[in-house]
């Protein structure tokens, strides 16, 4: 009896050593990684970047009109149909007014000229001046204190004159015609008088500006 309980044991220990080893040896499909799956984040991220890639604004070279005599929104319309859509423009007359309303003004210079093949990416800044107004014969600048020195305001607007100093600047601008009217809106106001005089060296001292409207002559 003694040796069938070891010849049972021998074949029970045999029959869990040869499951073991199956179960070593007979990898799951399920808990290994597939070519397939293995590749796919890189398939995923190369799909990613042909889609940014594809996605990237393709900048195209075109010829630009002529938009000098034309009504300001039509000037940015007709850009805007050549494949420019980076547009600006400025007050020609150097009085720093904002185009509110495009259609009362009127171009009269461009910063790219006619013609000229150009990226549509390129900016268009137009020059305009009022439809009732005459185009200068080239655009005027703002006033510059950046020399450190008291600029020539005469004949600038008010609010270009202010724009041009130092913000901590003690300003006080007075009606010229001695009506003691209010300046409120200073781009329709010139300055007919400064204190102090022009090329005085600034270092902080109040100015004072006396000034009158546009239409009207300094006294």
């Amino acid at each position: 009896m003694a040796n069938w309980k070891i010849i049972g044991s021998v074949i029970a220990g045999v029959i869990v050593l040869g499951a073991i080893g199956n179960a070593i040896d007979g990898n799951d499909p399920a808990d290994t990684p597939s070519a397939a799956t293995s590749s796919s984040p890189n398939a995923a991220a190369d799909g990613r970047q042909s889609a940014v890639a594809d996605d990237k604004p393709k900048t195209e070279k075109t010829t630009v009109p002529n938009f000098v005599g034309m009504g300001l929104q039509s000037a940015q319309d007709t850009a805007q149909d050549a494949g420019f859509h980076s547009l600006k423009s400025h007050d020609s007359l150097g009085r720093g007014r904002l185009q509110a309303f495009d259609r009362h003004w009127k171009v009269c210079s461009q910063n790219i000229k006619a013609g000229t093949s150009t990226s549509t990416d390129t900016e268009l800044d137009f020059g305009a001046v009022k439809l009732e107004e005459d185009c200068p014969a080239k655009d005027q600048t703002e006033p510059s204190a950046a020399s450190g020195r008291m600029p020539d305001f005469t004949g600038t607007s008010v609010n270009t004159a202010r724009a041009a100093l130092d913000s901590s600047t003690s300003l006080t601008v007075e009606d010229a015609s001695g009506e003691g009217r209010f300046i409120l809106i200073e781009s329709n106001w010139k300055v007919c008088t400064q204190t102090p005089t022009k090329g005085t060296k600034l270092n902080g001292q109040p100015v004072k500006l006396t000034a009158v409207k546009f239409e009207e002559s300094c006294l």
